[in-house]
């Protein structure tokens, strides 16, 4: 009884929680399940109704009821606005969505913080709400009770309409036939369009309600979106009860597990929906994509296609057939064009730009490890910086404890993410699609917990700063300059990007692009599909690791910010800049990245993830093939030698045993199977792939 009395009230402020994410969840889950869009931007809806209702709310129950109205009403605007905005990216997978709409979720946070002020607004409530009742010998407070009855009777309402009745029918048939649904007169893109809108809504009237338990300020809209993704994965897309119930479990975590383990506590609810993830993808049968029928044309369309056509018209200067080498030598001189430009920085720049072109370099190598498991492999990843958090954080401890020789440091930092790339890899490797996505990201999640909770390591919230420069050799002076820092850099970085550039032009890359794009053929050939892809996943991680190290040598502090999610998505963005199977493009991308939001935004005080934002905006419409294929066409044209930048799907599941490279595997097979790959029709690396059975992988 005593254990009942200490714990009664965070029980109870669990279930609380618990329903105010079942409110945000059921919209998200609607609009993925249902309409097939991946929102990102879910979070910023639930923002956009916060605000709207703490703004509005004036303790009296008009206020109450004139926010809630208005609140729903903007989210729902929103949730409308975004179906015309992912209506292009319909044929385009969810990796394109993703990076669309967390784009809009940058734009929409800075514009909130523009109207409302960055600091968290005071909500209040009816007078009749705002005090406490007595249960069970506990005094609790009344409004979070009257939530609960609020979120049942939700939870009951939603569950009737989308089995009871004729809209539930449609939006059922929209996700499931919308052949079927056009063919009865009704138009697949109004449901569609009602769907998100009506998600929206959710998310709106949640932020309402929800706005005395978890305020409106900043990170509010990032944490609701993170907990909601978690609802979803473990309550699965089928039933609106499966979702409550596992809502109710998440908010449990956060306040009960608190309380009862506070030490396991951060780790329970990622670990649950990588758990969850993984063995859904090796014992369920995956679900196609869903979208709208008759995916509306992109509006800028018309005008990519034509620039793109005008570059790939125009010949090229008359001087270039004298240079020496023919094709190869053209081909490769982009990339010694690069090099001189970079070798010239410290000449032309300040000592601010060079910092910013040696941090762009550590992105960069992260967005080349990128480049390798979402364009060559076909697994698509928001989870790379867990590697690169291992490489930082090892370097950091390196330094820490006397080892400050760079070629020392870049070898432990390397080899410490491989080996932790080789115990995650093979939950990676086996999901496909979305679900790598989501499994990556909950990685990186966990990976992320670990960091603010072992402070003896990681130094906590407050991230490590004072341990000693690197040295760049043996016997060498510390590095102190900002140019010594760049030039060592740029040689580390040099050196990486040329091996990942050999072993991809290698029998070894070309056995990785045929396990991306011709799976089947593959292990009809014999080939251990499996074997590969951990491979190149522990390559990856290796690389990563490197670019932590790098990030932590150049910049001499890390925090968990520089680690975090963010910078995971901004490394897919310049993946997707650059073109997916594009080295050197990940490099510009990257740099494009660091530029906006360290540069640029210096001229914009307090705009930089406005800025951000409109970058994955422009960068999703207008380079649906990135740098790369406004100029060679699928391959990209950079010299790179690699297979398209759109991917055909993810690689099948993994085949015998046997090793990258292995004798008596011939690449040949492999060749082959890429080159049928590169005749296929065009697919970002998420969009599903028909397997040998005729049904799409996620």
């Amino acid at each position: 009884m005593d254990l009942l009395d200490a714990h009664l009230v965070p029980a109870v402020d669990g279930v609380a929680f618990g329903l105010l994410l079942f409110v945000v969840a059921a919209g998200l889950s609607l609009a993925f399940g249902t309409a097939g869009v991946l929102n990102l931007s879910h979070g910023t809806l639930y923002a956009i109704g916060a605000y709207t209702g703490a703004e509005l709310s004036d303790g009296t129950w008009g206020g109450l009821a004139l926010g809630l109205a208005a609140g729903t009403a903007a989210a729902c605007v929103a949730g409308a606005g975004l179906s015309a905005a992912t209506a292009p990216l319909a044929r385009r997978g969810h990796l394109a969505q993703a990076l669309l709409t967390f784009g809009l979720a940058l734009i929409g946070g800075d514009l909130l913080i523009q109207v409302f002020g960055a600091d968290e607004l005071p909500v209040r409530v009816p007078e009749a709400l705002d005090t406490s009742v007595t249960l069970l010998g506990h005094r609790y407070p009344a409004y979070r009770l009257c939530f609960i009855v609020m979120a049942v009777l939700l939870a009951a309402c939603g569950t009737w309409v989308l089995t009871r009745t004729r809209m539930g029918a449609a939006v059922r048939a929209a996700a499931d036939d919308p052949q079927m649904l056009a063919a009865t007169g009704r138009n697949p893109r109004a449901v569609h369009t009602g769907v998100l809108a009506a998600a929206g809504a959710l998310a709106g009237a949640a932020g309402v309600l929800g706005a005395p338990i978890i305020g409106p300020g900043p990170g509010t809209s990032e944490n609701v979106l993170m907990l909601s993704l978690v609802v979803v994965v473990l309550g699965g897309l089928r039933s609106l009860w499966a979702t409550f119930f596992a809502a109710i479990a998440v908010g449990e975590v956060q306040t009960l597990g608190v309380s009862l383990a506070p030490d396991l506590a951060p780790y329970l609810l990622f670990a649950a929906m990588a758990a969850v993830l993984v063995l859904r993808s090796r014992f369920a049968e995956p679900a196609a994509a869903h979208g709208p029928e008759g995916a509306a044309q992109d509006p800028v369309a018309r005008l990519r296609s034509r620039l793109v056509a005008v570059l790939r018209r125009r010949p090229l200067p008359a001087w270039t057939s004298r240079l020496p080498g023919g094709p190869a030598w053209r081909q490769a001189a982009p990339l010694l064009v690069l090099l001189l430009v970079l070798i010239s920085l410290p000449a032309l720049l300040d000592t601010y730009s060079i910092s910013l072109a040696g941090s762009a370099l550590a992105l960069g190598l992260l967005a080349v490890s990128v480049t390798v498991l979402t364009g060559y492999a076909g697994l698509p990843t928001l989870g790379q910086t867990a590697p690169f958090a291992v490489g930082a954080y090892a370097t950091a401890n390196l330094a820490e404890a006397g080892w400050t020789v760079g070629p020392v440091q870049l070898v432990l930092s390397a080899l410490a993410a491989a080996v932790f790339a080789l115990v995650v890899g093979p939950a990676v490797i086996r999901a496909r699609g979305t679900t790598v996505l989501m499994i990556t990201l909950a990685i990186g999640e966990l990976t992320g917990a670990v960091v603010n909770q072992l402070k003896s390591v990681t130094g906590g919230a407050d991230g490590l700063v004072g341990f000693p420069a690197t040295r760049a050799l043996w016997g060498g002076e510390e590095m102190l300059e900002e140019s010594q820092l760049y030039t060592y850099a740029l040689v580390v970085a040099v050196v990486a990007v040329s091996v990942t550039l050999l072993v991809l032009r290698s029998p070894a890359g070309k056995l990785l692009t045929g396990t991306r794009g011709a799976e089947a053929r593959m292990r009809a050939s014999g080939h251990p599909v499996g074997r590969y892809l951990l491979v190149a996943h522990i390559c990856a991680g290796a690389l990563a690791g490197v670019g932590g190290s790098l990030m932590v040598t150049v910049q001499q502090y890390l925090s968990p910010a520089d680690v975090g999610f963010e910078i995971a998505a901004f490394a897919l963005l310049a993946v997707v800049i650059g073109g997916t199977t594009s080295v050197i493009g990940a490099l510009l991308g990257a740099g494009l990245i660091v530029a906006t939001r360290d540069w640029v935004a210096g001229s914009w005080p307090g705009h930089g993830p406005l800025l951000l934002g409109v970058l994955f905006v422009a960068t999703v419409y207008l380079l649906p093939r990135g740098l790369a294929g406004l100029r060679g066409g699928p391959g990209g044209g950079s010299g790179e030698n690699g297979p398209p930048s759109d991917t055909t799907g993810a690689p099948g599941t993994p085949g015998a045993p046997g090793a990258l490279g292995a004798p008596g595997v011939s690449a040949a097979s492999a060749a082959s199977a890429a080159s049928a790959a590169s005749a296929a029709e065009d697919q970002p690396p998420s969009a599903p792939a028909p397997t040998s059975a005729g049904k799409a992988s996620p």
